[in-house]
């Protein structure tokens, strides 16, 4: 081999070895962002049996192409003293990549809690099967709010499935807001048998709501800790939007202005 050779085969090597080392760096810097509870809110009512403790949150996830799953949240309430009186864990269904998943709960606590905390465990990350623009909406519609009594509210709507396929079991939850945005409360409730030619009506009570009630989130979601409900019915193929065919009937003539050369009358 001449020393032009192997000083040629050198610098080849010298070449393979940086850009290996930069690309396992990068991948090495490359890291998911953990969920972020963006908002949150607690409630603290007498009972016939106790304290009952309402809460409600959102988990976003930043995370465009990874969906979350098996994250739990964890609710804990404590006494004037510190003392711990109530704790829970509360699965939570799969986050879908790029939004946010919308909870609520309650408890019964035996002592007067004077504080509530929201929290939750990691999650676990499953790469999307298919673009994020794919994992469509559920669709919702008549949305109404009515209050029953001093902190109870009945909230009623109607959703419907974008797919072809099914889907047997949907989670939707209602979030209370008041003019200023804030978190007030909420509820959740389950739809089966939801489907794209049929409207399917949801029926929410969010009990434990401090303040007035301006504005009223819905959100639709796969019922599940992992993402396989979404991806299935995303690949059984989406429902075409405005298939729906006119009522009017044709112009006689075009309206528009005519192409230039266009003689015709």
């Amino acid at each position: 081999m001449t020393q032009r050779s192997r000083m040629a085969a050198a610098m080849a090597l010298v070449v393979v070895v940086v850009v290996a080392g930069c690309s396992e760096t990068s991948e090495n810097k490359k890291q998911l962002a953990p969920l972020t509870l963006k908002e949150q809110a607690s409630s603290i009512d007498k009972s016939s049996n106790g304290y009952l403790v309402t809460w409600a949150g959102v988990l976003g996830n930043a995370n465009r192409w990874h969906f979350g799953e098996n994250a739990v949240a964890l609710i804990s309430a404590r006494d004037g003293s510190g003392k711990e009186v109530l704790r829970m864990e509360q699965p939570l269904d799969a986050v879908p990549p790029g939004r946010s998943l919308a909870f609520t709960g309650q408890a019964v606590a035996k002592v007067k809690p004077a504080s509530v905390k929201i929290d939750y465990r990691p999650a676990s990350w499953h790469p999307a099967a298919r673009i994020p623009s794919s994992f469509r909406r559920f669709p919702v519609s008549d949305v109404a709010t009515e209050q029953l009594e001093p902190g109870s509210y009945l909230v009623t709507g109607y959703i419907s499935d974008p797919f072809r396929k099914v889907a047997n079991s949907l989670v939707v939850t209602a979030l209370l807001h008041d003019e200023a945005g804030r978190l007030l409360g909420g509820g959740t409730t389950f739809v089966d048998d939801v489907r794209a030619e049929l409207k399917r009506r949801f029926v929410i009570t969010a009990s434990g709501v401090k303040g007035k009630v301006a504005d009223t989130d819905i959100t639709v979601r796969t019922w599940g800790a992992t993402a396989k409900p979404y991806e299935e019915l995303v690949a059984g193929g989406t429902v075409p939007v405005n298939v729906t065919k006119p009522t009017t009937k044709p112009f006689a003539k075009d309206r528009g202005y005519p192409p230039i050369g266009d003689r015709r009358p």
